[in-house]
């Protein structure tokens, strides 16, 4: 089974993701990006290659990232570490810093257990499947293990979060004088900087979820737990709730009445505003086949086209490049606004949903209505043969389905990235409907592919 899933390399910590592991990765991956052309470089005027280093407040990323920081030293590469800080920041820092590559320690979402290792290349973006797996291989072929002055250094990189800051700050269109936002870091990557952000943006501030202490990440707070926000926006009269995720590389939000603003409509509301300030380019935005009918239906009403990727920001991204576009995303709150980041950037979609709140004037409700969300079932199917859902039979139910639903729905069937499963999803004008067809069509992948 391939080491790398659709977002690095992920597991248990000191389970199947060992300090020995995040070494030998480190070495491979100091081979396969700190050895290029760059990099000779800068050996011909005597410096080494450099990386920026930095993982979330999970206990475990501490003995992690210095087992990186170690195999990157190793490998005679000099090392920044940045600390604990959001995943788009240490992207953001890949760039501003110049620097060869970068690597993160985070199991964004996960419980605390769970860590993960993201690498990025030069410029702070993620590796295409390629190079991850040029870097899987070197893991059991040759290391560079330069001695003496060759060998690496290791430093802290002091003014990592205040850089990020005043990034954020630049990219904002409006301020957020006189509005009221709650807003729950997943006691995670982005307690220390994303508070600042808001207030310095001029938003007046409740903060949730911000107390991290190496164990409590995404424990019951931030984007995968909802509730406790949209309680406190209720009770406070707060105008709007943002929500992050472990690493802050997601976004969700709550409107004023404590309903969620889920990731597409979080795009349909920025796409919108972007094609009315003239800076959508190509007046497109780039989504998974897993955002939502609704979603295309509100962009298609107002002369924006959706281009859909294959699931996962990396592969949004690289659709987002190959087109010259400015915008895209995912249902989950991963938001990439490719003027600004490389990556999704939980912080910097938050400042700006707020900012078109705020130069709006409009509720968080009422720009939200731009899209009607079709109902949508989703069902993972364990136990089967994930290779094979090509299977005639099931092709065949699907395509009936398909035909069922016409333009009122959509069916999707997908093997996952990264667990043995197969994922149904439905999507009809009724939630009853939807149920009805994804229940069938995931009994006929039991019957076709199970094991």
């Amino acid at each position: 089974m391939p080491l790398f899933g659709t977002d690095g390399v992920r597991g248990l910590a000191n389970g199947s993701l060992t300090a020995d592991l995040a070494l030998s990765l480190a070495q491979a991956t100091a081979v396969v990006l700190g050895q290029g052309r760059s990099a000779e470089a800068r050996r011909a005027e005597g410096r080494r290659a450099s990386a920026v280093i930095a993982h979330d407040p999970r206990i475990s990323g501490e003995f992690l990232s210095a087992a990186v920081a170690a195999g990157l030293a190793s490998s005679g590469v000099d090392v920044y570490d940045a600390g604990v800080i959001p995943t788009p920041a240490l992207a953001y820092l890949i760039a501003d810093f110049d620097a060869d590559f970068g690597i993160m320690i985070s199991a964004s979402h996960n419980p605390a257990p769970d860590n993960g290792i993201k690498v990025f290349a030069r410029g702070g973006v993620k590796l295409p499947d390629v190079v991850e797996r040029r870097i899987e291989e070197h893991m059991h072929g040759e290391r560079w293990l330069p001695t003496g002055s060759q060998v690496g250094r290791i430093r802290r990189f002091s003014d990592a979060e205040d850089r990020y800051l005043v990034h954020l700050l630049s990219t904002m269109p409006h301020r957020l004088d006189g509005l009221h936002v709650v807003l729950d870091c997943a006691h995670g990557a982005a307690a220390g900087v994303s508070p600042d952000a808001f207030r310095d943006a001029g938003a007046e501030l409740t903060v949730i979820g911000a107390e991290p202490d190496g164990l409590n990440i995404n424990d019951g707070v931030g984007s995968t737990h909802l509730d406790h926000l949209a309680e406190a926006v209720v009770r406070l009269g707060a105008d709007m709730g943002i929500a992050h995720d472990g690493d802050a590389d997601r976004c969700l939000a709550i409107d004023a009445q404590g309903n969620q603003i889920d990731g597409d409509r979080i795009m349909a509301i920025l796409a919108a505003s972007m094609h009315e300030r003239g800076v959508l380019a190509n007046n497109t935005l780039v989504a998974t086949v897993m955002s939502n009918l609704g979603l295309h239906r509100a962009m298609g009403e107002r002369g924006i086209e959706v281009l859909q990727t294959a699931v996962g920001d990396r592969y949004v991204l690289e659709g987002m490049n190959a087109g010259g576009h400015s915008l895209g995303g995912e249902q989950s709150g991963h938001v990439i606004m490719s003027e600004h980041a490389t990556t999704g950037d939980g912080v910097l979609t938050g400042l700006h949903l707020a900012a078109e709140v705020a130069r709006t004037g409009k509720p968080l409700a009422e720009l939200a209505a731009i899209m009607t969300v079709y109902p949508q079932v989703l069902i993972n199917v364990t136990g089967v043969d994930k290779d094979r859902t090509d299977d005639e039979p099931l092709v065949a139910a699907v395509n009936a389905v398909a035909a069922e639903l016409g333009e009122t729905g959509r069916v999707l069937l997908r093997p996952s990235g990264t667990e043995q499963l197969v994922r149904v999803m439905v999507e009809a004008a009724d939630s009853e409907t939807a149920r009805r067809h994804a229940d069938h069509l995931a009994k006929v992948v039991q019957e076709r592919l199970g094991r």
